[in-house]
């Protein structure tokens, strides 16, 4: 039986996360807490031959906002641990009354991304919305000038989709979580469900390997959404951008 020996894919330096990872939080609409957001990596699994984080990310509104508009969203990526891409997404939503349900398998040796919808070719390397969020916490932007953009690619329904990473500079932030020096970037989503470019999205990463998102502001059409870190778990170590109060 033919084996493809090894993989001739690329090896992307990882020291941002690991298994175990969970990040959690509070978001804000306005001056009302509406949700909560939860990243999590529980789990490395085989899939396709390699070893791939499995990253799951979920939106729910909380009790009292579930009246005025319920949110039951998950997602999951399965990001290849050597390099950086995605194996599989899936998107699930459950907002008000519209529900999708959304999968695709991306064979990235073959160049295709088979979907719950159909088959479609892509690029090598080509992400998820979410498995993009995890390969730009691995980059470094110590270099890097307010304006210089990093190209990614976007799988998304049925099309592949530029998504421009901006590097907008540096500020310190403080949240619940703490208080940390970070790095702001700016996705710029073309199409992507919860994500889609009705304005900005800013996120604000610390500066350090860890490149934790400790902040997300973002404005929507209903006004402007931010998401704030209340708890972060099992986070690699090299966290130099916490300040002590």
């Amino acid at each position: 039986s033919f084996a493809q020996k090894s993989d001739e894919f690329r090896k992307v330096e990882n020291n941002a996360f690991r298994e175990g990872e969970k990040l959690t939080f509070d978001v804000k609409y306005g001056f009302v807490t509406a949700g909560i957001v939860t990243f999590e990596i529980p789990a490395i699994k085989r899939i396709s031959g390699r070893d791939a984080y499995h990253i799951t990310f979920e939106v729910n509104t909380v009790p009292t906002f579930d009246n005025f508009y319920k949110v039951r969203d998950r997602y999951e990526s399965y990001l290849d641990v050597e390099g950086m891409f995605p194996w599989r997404f899936e998107q699930h939503i459950r907002e008000g009354k519209y529900s999708r349900d959304f999968s695709a398998f991306f064979d990235q040796r073959r160049g295709k991304a088979k979907t719950s919808e159909g088959q479609y070719d892509i690029p090598v390397y080509v992400n998820d919305i979410v498995s993009a969020f995890y390969y730009a916490r691995t980059l470094d932007y110590s270099n890097m000038k307010v304006g210089d953009k990093i190209p990614l690619k976007n799988f998304y329904k049925d099309k592949v989709y530029p998504l421009d990473v901006v590097y907008r500079g540096k500020e310190t932030v403080t949240v619940e979580a703490g208080t940390f020096n970070c790095v702001m970037v700016e996705p710029l989503v073309v199409e992507g469900g919860l994500f889609k470019s009705e304005g900005s999205i800013i996120i604000w990463l610390t500066d350090d390997e860890v490149k934790m998102p400790v902040k997300v502001k973002s404005k929507v059409i209903i006004g402007s959404i931010d998401a704030e870190l209340t708890k972060f778990e099992g986070v690699s170590n090299k966290m130099v951008s916490l300040k002590n109060k």
